[in-house]
């Protein structure tokens, strides 16, 4: 899997794409602090993730997608990669 990524621009780009403000955000965060993920001086905890992604009505596997993909092509890669590895360790597993 990629090494780099890039959560804070994913995070801005969902957001601007989905027509939202930061305010927009008010119920689940403040802006000053979204404004912070968004320009990557801080990293949200998982809860958080789902918070923000239910306000832009997006699964937060999309957005760490876009976080480690960047664009539609790499994203096939990136998802191809986590198809693998799910059928792996789900095979592994009992259920």
């Amino acid at each position: 899997m990629a090494t780099e990524h890039n959560l804070a621009g994913a995070l801005r780009k969902a957001r601007k794409a989905r027509g939202l403000s930061q305010e927009d955000f008010s119920d689940v965060s403040s802006r000053t602090y979204l404004s912070s993920l968004e320009r990557g001086l801080k990293n949200p905890t998982l809860d958080k993730l789902a918070e923000l992604c239910e306000v832009m009505q997006v699964h937060p596997v999309t957005l760490l997608t876009l976080a480690y993909a960047g664009n539609a092509r790499q994203a096939d890669h990136v998802l191809a990669q986590v198809r693998r590895e799910l059928e792996t360790i789900l095979s592994k597993v009992d259920l």
